[in-house]
């Protein structure tokens, strides 16, 4: 019906003629519509308003007329433009005090639809002067020939943390489409906002797609030394051997003293490692995966105990071939960041 409706909008006045000339001649109606591959209804439409008419003309209507002049379009797209924060409803306030006409946050995000603008969340990262991105590119020259055993042996470690309530995902942004990468489309802040009630650290092993993930706390050098590197760190360097590789980053309470006399007392060297590059490490991914898999509950967890009892379930059903690709994918990170100079990694 669909598309009948669409061969009835493009019926010229010459198809139209033919086709009352065919009921003229005394053919049906069922029998001229197979012809001209068209409804039943059309025709009849069509025939009626002949016989009452003398006229077989279709008659265009204005339809509803818009609720926003050209003017106003302009306007809309220009406090868009101008201030990339501000929500439909926001902007369809302004513009009913400018106008004295009252306009919909529907109309005013059909109007930013139309004028190519499209609300999206920002790009959150941390921000990198030249020297980081100097470091990065320099850390991936030396790691980009790197096969894949030997990212097997390296222990990424990371903590994170989960909150019952953040404000990271009301952000949002106007921007053209193909523009998410732009350097103003960047908010540059903190990764951690909202009322922090868990912090999880933990360890990711590839060659043995090992994956753990503990209530570290907040972690400080001294629960950074027993929740991490004394129970796991050291269990791992003594199973692998001269091969492994320690991966931390550039956080203070990684680098305490009793973190380096600990580190040097059980022979554990550190991998060097670029400041300000949560990009390069795979087990952010794990973080991310299990954020998803929270927001997308039916029923979000209200208490911290729910928090925790939902990360557990989470964990649990994540699946194994998810470390080992991201375990693959350090090759081509480091591709990737040496094709933008340092800079930061588009997924």
């Amino acid at each position: 019906m669909e598309n009948n409706q669409s061969v009835r909008r493009h019926l010229d006045a010459f198809t139209r003629g033919r086709i009352i000339g065919k009921l003229e001649e005394g053919r049906s109606v069922t029998s001229v519509a197979s012809e001209f591959g068209i409804a039943h209804s059309i025709v009849s439409r069509l025939w009626r308003q002949f016989q009452t008419t003398g006229k077989a003309i279709r008659k265009f209507s204005s339809g509803r007329p818009r609720g926003t002049t050209p003017t106003d379009v302009r306007y809309i797209v220009l406090q868009a433009r101008r201030n990339r924060r501000q929500t439909a409803g926001e902007i369809a306030t302004h513009t009913t005090h400018a106008t004295g006409r009252p306009i919909s946050r529907f109309t005013v995000a059909r109007r930013l639809h139309g004028g190519g603008l499209f609300a999206r969340r920002p790009v959150r990262c941390v921000p990198l002067t030249p020297a980081h991105r100097r470091r990065r590119s320099l850390w991936c020259r030396e790691h980009r020939n790197w096969r894949d055993n030997e990212w097997g042996r390296v222990l990424f470690t990371d903590e994170s943390r989960f909150s019952l309530s953040s404000d990271s995902h009301r952000i949002l942004i106007w921007r053209e489409r193909g523009s998410r990468n732009h350097p103003s489309k960047i908010i540059e802040r903190d990764r951690y906002g909202g009322r922090v009630v868990l912090v999880w650290g933990g360890i990711m092993l590839g060659s043995r797609t090992d994956l753990h993930i503990f209530d570290a706390g907040s972690v400080n050098g001294t629960r950074y030394c027993n929740k991490i590197l004394l129970p796991y760190v050291r269990l791992f360097r003594g199973a692998m051997g001269l091969q492994f590789h320690f991966m931390d980053d550039n956080a203070p309470c990684h680098h305490t003293e009793a973190a380096e006399q600990l580190l040097e007392s059980e022979d554990i060297e550190r991998m060097d490692w670029p400041a300000r590059s949560p990009d390069l490490n795979p087990i952010e991914h794990v973080w991310d995966f299990l954020g998803r898999r929270l927001a997308a509950r039916t029923l979000p967890p209200v208490t911290i105990r729910d928090l925790r009892l939902a990360l557990q379930d989470e964990l649990a059903a994540m699946p194994e071939q998810l470390i080992d690709t991201l375990i693959l994918s350090m090759g081509r990170r480091c591709e990737t960041c040496l094709a933008v100079r340092g800079g930061h990694i588009p997924y």
